[in-house]
């Protein structure tokens, strides 16, 4: 395997380990942190290619149903969001932007729709458009992990990794006020491995290890920065390191994942090391290229 292919595992393994094992809301259309998908040309509408000519006609016709009702009632929630759903299904992004902006400003408190507006609207190439969305999200929710998320993906896309590093320590910088004045409203160290995601994808190691050792001394019993330190570690070639860290994060872990840290383990664990370590030294290198699986 090579290292390159080894640098994409651990790299999936950190972001599942910052989003998969908290129970971030994962809702349709947000794609992992790594992803660097280009918006094409036709991302606007792209028909879903294994729906039958009936089944196509049906949503069509449901689609047309949908429309009438919000003719009547422009502000029927359920008509809105029946029609969202089918222009998903229809593959119709452009489609989206309407029901969603509607949905976003019914329902103010309900961050999700926003984040899928701004992720309909990245997905078809309006950039700007996308993180406005991120943006107001923030002002109101400074701490929302999904609009977090959403924007520093968008950042390191456009090859601005400084610009998602400066956004997540303004975060933790404003943290302590922020959940004094609404308490647990920023997760200090989901924001925290964030941040040290950026570092490594910027293969700065020394700083992501140094914020996973901050995380772990302030969360002595949250597994995710032990497991991410080790991941690294192993990516370096540290096994040695890292061994006593995977035990440790077993340990800590919920009964659940368990099983996934050991074979998250056996699996890096299974992964050669390069001839020699890279040098755990801040470096300005751009992001590494990882595959695109579809979103």
């Amino acid at each position: 395997m090579s290292l390159h292919r080894s640098r994409w595992i651990v790299n999936l393994v950190l972001v599942l380990a910052l989003l998969a094992f908290v129970g971030f809301s994962m809702i349709p259309l947000l794609g992992s942190f790594l992803k660097e998908n280009q918006p094409s040309a036709n991302a606007t509408s792209v028909p879903n290619q294994t729906l039958s000519s009936a089944e196509l006609a049906e949503l069509q016709s449901q689609a047309r149903g949908y429309e009438l009702v919000l003719q009547r009632e422009p502000d029927n929630r359920t008509a809105l969001r029946g029609l969202l759903d089918v222009r998903l299904q229809l593959g119709d992004l452009k489609g989206t932007l309407e029901p969603l902006e509607k949905l976003a400003s019914l329902n103010p408190e309900q961050t999700d729709y926003m984040v899928l507006l701004a992720q309909a609207k990245q997905k078809i190439g309006d950039r700007e458009g996308a993180a406005q969305a991120y943006r107001t999200i923030l002002a109101s929710k400074p701490g929302d992990m999904n609009a977090l998320q959403g924007l520093v993906s968008l950042l390191v896309q456009q090859k601005r990794p400084e610009a998602a590093i400066g956004l997540l320590e303004d975060t933790l910088k404003i943290s302590t006020q922020v959940n004094q004045n609404q308490p647990a409203s920023v997760d200090v160290a989901s924001v925290q491995l964030l941040l040290a995601q950026v570092y490594f994808n910027e293969q700065r190691y020394a700083e992501a290890i140094a914020i996973y050792d901050e995380a772990i001394k302030s969360n002595i019993q949250d597994f995710r920065p032990v497991l991410a330190k080790a991941l690294v570690l192993q990516q370096l070639g540290k096994s040695v390191e890292a061994k006593p860290l995977f035990k440790t994060a077993v340990s800590l872990a919920p009964a659940q994942y368990k099983d996934q840290i050991k074979q998250m383990a056996k699996v890096t664990a299974a992964t050669p090391t390069p001839t020699s370590s890279p040098s755990i030294t801040p470096s300005s290198s751009p992001a590494v290229g990882t595959p695109s699986p579809s979103r």
